[in-house]
């Protein structure tokens, strides 16, 4: 009898705490993003706070702009955060996403080894100084991997009126890769690459390379954040997903986003507003 006992005991524990620890298992929400705020850092500065104000964790799947966009029209996901403005208005405007906003900026700048063999170093002008490693065929490595850097890179390209696929494998070096890896390939290899500063002033390899070229406009680089459409991939938690959008954008979010520094540096700034 008291065995028949202690098992229904048993059995009613298990029933009670099986719910609870399945609803406990549902309270996150998956963010496709890209590598640059992984790699900066940012997450890890800014989720804690938004579970600790909300109970709900974020699992980011850091990924190339191109392929989180892709991941996130599979349904693989319920929030968008990347930097590929025209992509991220397309993936809305098709029904994928429900609204954008713009959430926070920083810039891109060009790297390169000391000796500058393109003699890039202190430029202003992109285009100008793309147009010179092209002139010198000094080696440039390119992400190559349909991220949002790999797309400004291209449209700077476009704006030097240099098509690189033709050089493809010879000065012009594609990875395949995130920015980190590429990063390190292009110092290995002693070549130019273009990066965002946030994950430049977060990488710790950068041996003798050093910004040569900044501070064109054309250099901007914007985030946005989207919501995935609910009515397109049923399996989106579109109140939790829609709760991290709420945070960010606000105060408190936006202030999160603003304290986040590396070695005094301020890597992001906070711009949000709907678009």
């Amino acid at each position: 009898m008291q065995v028949k006992a202690l098992t229904f005991a048993v059995a009613l524990v298990a029933a009670t705490a099986i719910p609870a620890a399945a609803a406990w298992a549902e309270d996150f929400i998956i963010v496709q993003s890209t590598t640059s705020t992984q790699n900066s850092g940012l997450y890890d500065h800014l989720l804690p706070q938004f579970q600790e104000a909300s109970g709900i964790e974020v699992r980011v799947v850091a990924v190339g702009t191109g392929q989180a966009i892709k991941n996130a029209r599979n349904c693989d996901g319920d929030v968008l955060l990347v930097h590929a403005k025209p992509a991220e208005e397309k993936f809305v405007t098709e029904g994928y996403g429900v609204s954008r906003a713009d959430v926070m900026y920083n810039d891109f700048v060009i790297v390169g080894p000391a000796d500058d063999p393109a003699g890039i170093g202190g430029g202003a002008d992109v285009a100008e100084a793309l147009a010179k490693i092209k002139q010198s065929e000094a080696v440039f490595a390119s992400r190559g991997d349909d991220s949002g850097t790999h797309k400004k890179e291209l449209a700077l390209w476009n704006a030097a009126d240099v098509d690189p696929s033709s050089a493809s494998g010879t000065w012009y070096r594609e990875t395949g890769s995130g920015m980190g890896a590429t990063l390190n390939v292009a110092i290995g290899m002693g070549a130019y690459t273009m990066t965002d500063r946030a994950t430049w002033i977060a990488f710790g390899n950068k041996q003798n390379h050093r910004i040569v070229v900044e501070g064109d406009t054309r250099l901007f680089n914007q985030y946005g954040v989207i919501l995935v459409n609910p009515e397109r991939c049923e399996n989106v938690k579109a109140e939790m997903g829609q709760r991290f959008i709420d945070w960010i954008l606000s105060d408190e979010g936006q202030s999160a986003i603003a304290d986040y520094t590396r070695d005094g540096q301020q890597l992001f700034f906070p711009n949000a507003r709907m678009s």
